[in-house]
């Protein structure tokens, strides 16, 4: 594998945790939402990843047998859960039913924080795998001085 591809994987993998991070935001945000524009609570979004090949036109032409089974990250799509929506009973709230229930979003705050936590860990070892990258090409250079 060569030093750019290892970039390149590095700056799939901020991409897709950058997505993640949002998406985690938005769950947080909207822990109280029981009315949206589509109708009904806010649903609890999930980030779906995959790998990658790593596509571009430089690593194509320097692509070996190596390099091929290397591959980055990238989400292949954010999708609502379809967990239960949790049922509370308060008769005075404007979105309560006529038994007095309100349905709030199943939104879980330790979980998503955990969720925050560890993401923001994969980042930061992605930034630390590009800003080793950029070393190791300053040490080359170096080298052929």
């Amino acid at each position: 594998m060569d030093l750019l591809t290892a970039l390149e994987i590095g700056a799939s993998g901020l991409s897709a945790e950058r997505t993640h991070l949002n998406v985690i935001s938005m769950n947080l945000a909207n822990v109280k939402t029981t009315r949206t524009p589509e109708g009904g609570p806010y649903r609890r979004k999930t980030v779906l990843f995959k790998t990658a090949p790593v596509d571009t036109p430089f690593a194509q032409v320097m692509a070996s047998a190596l390099d091929r089974e290397v591959e980055g990250v990238k989400v292949t799509a954010v999708v609502d859960d379809k967990r239960p929506f949790k049922r509370v009973y308060e008769p005075g709230h404007p979105d309560a039913d006529e038994n007095g229930y309100v349905y709030y979003p199943d939104i879980n705050v330790v979980e998503e924080m955990a969720n925050l936590m560890t993401t923001l860990r994969t980042y930061e070892a992605n930034v630390s795998v590009i800003t080793t990258v950029k070393s190791m090409y300053n040490k080359a250079l170096e080298i052929g001085r």
